[in-house]
């Protein structure tokens, strides 16, 4: 066995405190999921969670349901390295988050496209004021240089990273999402990893996709329950339950991807991962 517990987070953008659906929710393979309101509430919560693990000398996995890396040269484009966790820095350095969810993002977001090249790869803009920069369209974007998707975003149900909102989008997820995994390992120097970037430390960050799920998800759900707190339970547990057969470690072999895209942990293993979690257990 790898890890002593996983954790796992669904993220959200939103520009407002929130409950419910669409909101935070945090998996546990072994305790209820928690619902928490805002990103600097979700980021407490994760310090307190590591420190915890840390001092009872736990190993913890920690999943986020968000792209943690962009399509191979973005990062290179903006940093001058091929490296993801250069890029994280750099979001962080720019996004302005503050304990009411109100972030920055669409601004942030206009000013990397002003950057580069043509006119994207960004874009959504939800407000009625004009962001220059940042196209309202995806087919008005040109000439940014990128592919939409990453190498693990061709699966079934993942969405382009530049996509910033509308329905199913994760752009703005990974905007916001990034720089509190940035400010995370800041604050537990060298006790931190980010999976695939970095080998397994004694905790260790991993981007998940918990619609890998989705049969299970689907069954747990018909009587009602928020989703977002069904499917992060069953991907801990199913997870944990890898973990305890000694399934888990191939998975955490390097992916074959570009360094700098990041992987979808469990992708490929979608059979192991729906075995591994009865739908009546996400309780």
């Amino acid at each position: 066995m790898i890890f002593d517990r996983i954790a796992i987070l669904d993220w959200s953008a939103a520009n407002r405190p929130r409950r419910g659906k669409d909101s935070i929710w945090l998996g546990h393979d072994s305790a209820p999921p928690e619902n928490l309101p805002t990103r600097a509430t979700a980021f407490d919560r994760l310090t307190a969670l590591v420190e915890d693990a840390l001092t009872r000398n736990q190993r913890l996995l920690i999943g986020a349901d968000f792209a943690f890396g962009y399509p191979r040269g973005f990062a290179r484009a903006l940093t001058g390295q091929d490296n993801a966790l250069a890029l994280w820095q750099q979001l962080a350095d720019r996004l302005q988050d503050d304990a009411r969810n109100r972030s920055n993002r669409l601004e942030v977001a206009a000013e990397i496209n002003r950057g580069l090249p043509g006119l994207g790869p960004f874009w959504f803009n939800p407000t009625k004021t004009d962001l220059p920069g940042l196209p309202r369209k995806g087919t008005t974007r040109h000439g940014h240089g990128f592919t939409d998707l990453r190498v693990t975003d061709r699966t079934r149900g993942a969405q382009s990273v530049w996509k910033l909102g509308g329905a199913g989008a994760v752009g703005s997820q990974v905007l916001t999402g990034l720089p509190v995994l940035w400010r995370l390992r800041a604050a537990f120097p060298g006790r931190i990893a980010a999976w695939p970037f970095e080998p397994p430390a004694p905790v260790t960050l991993a981007e998940v996709f918990p619609s890998l799920l989705a049969a299970p998800v689907r069954a747990a759900t018909a009587a009602g329950p928020v989703r977002d707190a069904v499917q992060v339970t069953l991907l801990a547990r199913a997870l944990a339950t890898l973990d305890h057969q000694g399934a888990l470690a191939p998975l955490l072999v390097p992916p074959p991807a570009p360094k700098d895209e990041g992987w979808i942990l469990g992708l490929g293993a979608e059979a192991a991962l729906n075995a591994a979690c009865p739908p009546a257990s996400w309780r």
